[in-house]
Parts: structure tokens; sequence; C-alpha cells
């Protein structure tokens, strides 16, 4: 059920040097929240004019940025609650900044596509609304999947770089995620109920 969060640790390993630079210097973990959406924000505006080759490094600073401020945090030793809100908060308005920026360059071709853009937009969400309800619940909070966020750019770039592919591009991220969504669903369950 990992996805291509399976490799949030090798990736973590190849950021190690940012986090030893930011606990040298002090840096906040809100910092690379913000980086993270910043990295978003260009990406939506690259992918608003279908530049899908421009988002693909400020999609990867996106999921640099993600990673870094828990990273961070935790090699410091401020990890808080509110960092935790910061963060989710974060994600997403990174992935809404992304959707945004696909939603006008698709408006642009096609209203079939716009349509098709905008549900996969809302799909995208139920994963984390799932994993949040649960924890809130007292669940763990689940990440990864079938499809998550680094599927998800990845999705995202395919179908700008092929706007034949859009509608199924999309169709993948709204199937995804409702299987992820229903999977941390079962987890969540299955740990609450034997709890």
């Amino acid at each position: 059920m990992e996805g291509l969060y399976a490799l949030k640790p090798w990736y973590t390993r190849r950021l190690q040097r940012f986090v030893r630079s930011a606990v040298d210097h002090g840096r906040s973990p809100d910092l690379f929240t913000l980086v993270g959406v910043l990295g978003a924000a260009a990406a939506g505006l690259t992918l608003a004019v279908g530049w899908w080759w421009a988002a693909v490094p400020l999609l990867a600073l996106r999921l640099a940025g993600a990673n870094l401020d828990g990273a961070v945090a935790r090699a410091r030793g401020v990890s808080r609650p509110w960092g935790f809100v910061l963060n989710e908060l974060g994600d997403r308005a990174s992935d809404l900044l992304m959707f945004a920026g696909l939603a006008w360059w698709a408006a642009q071709h096609s209203t079939g596509h716009l349509v098709w853009v905008l549900v996969a937009a809302v799909a995208a969400t139920l994963p984390t609304f799932a994993s949040l309800s649960a924890a809130g619940a007292g669940a763990t909070r689940r990440n990864g999947g079938p499809l998550g966020k680094t599927e998800r750019c990845a999705l995202v770039v395919l179908g700008c770089a092929v706007p034949s592919w859009l509608p199924v591009v999309c169709g993948v991220i709204v199937l995804g995620s409702l299987v992820t969504a229903g999977l941390r669903l079962r987890e969540a369950h299955r740990e609450l109920v034997s709890a």
C-alpha cells in the first residue's frame, strides 16, 4: 500500500545535508513548509502555461519541502502540534496550487478536460481526509498508498505533458484516491476496533 511513499527513507537520506545545515544554523522547520508551498505555487504557474518540463523540478522542490519540515523538526527536537498543523495546511495548499495550475491550462484546451481536473482535485483530498479523521479518533496518521502526493505530482505533470491523456490521468487520480482513502480507512478501522 505504500506506493512511491516507500521511497521516502531513500529520499530523506538524499536530503540529509539540508537537514544538517538547518540544524547547524537553527533554521525553523516552518521555513521548509514554506519552501514546499512556494515550489508548488511556482509549479502551478508553469503548469498553467503548459511548461510541464519546468514543473518537474519545482514539484521536486515541493516534495523536498514537505519531507524536510518534519525531518528538521525531529533532528532539532522542536516537533510540536502546531508544526503538524502547518505541515498539513502546507501540503493541502500545495496540492490546490498544483491542481489550480493544471485546471487553468486545461480550461484553455477543453471544458471537458477542466471538469476532469476539478473532479480529480476534489478526489485527491479524500486520502488526507481519511487519514486525519482516523488520527482524530486516535488511530495512527497514515501516509502513502497506491496514490499519495508523490504519485499525484507525477500524474499532473504527465497530464500536462500529454494533453490527450489528461482525462485518463485524472481518472487514475480519482480511482487511486478512492482506493487509497479506502485502504487507509480499513487500516484505521482495524486499529481502532482492536484498541
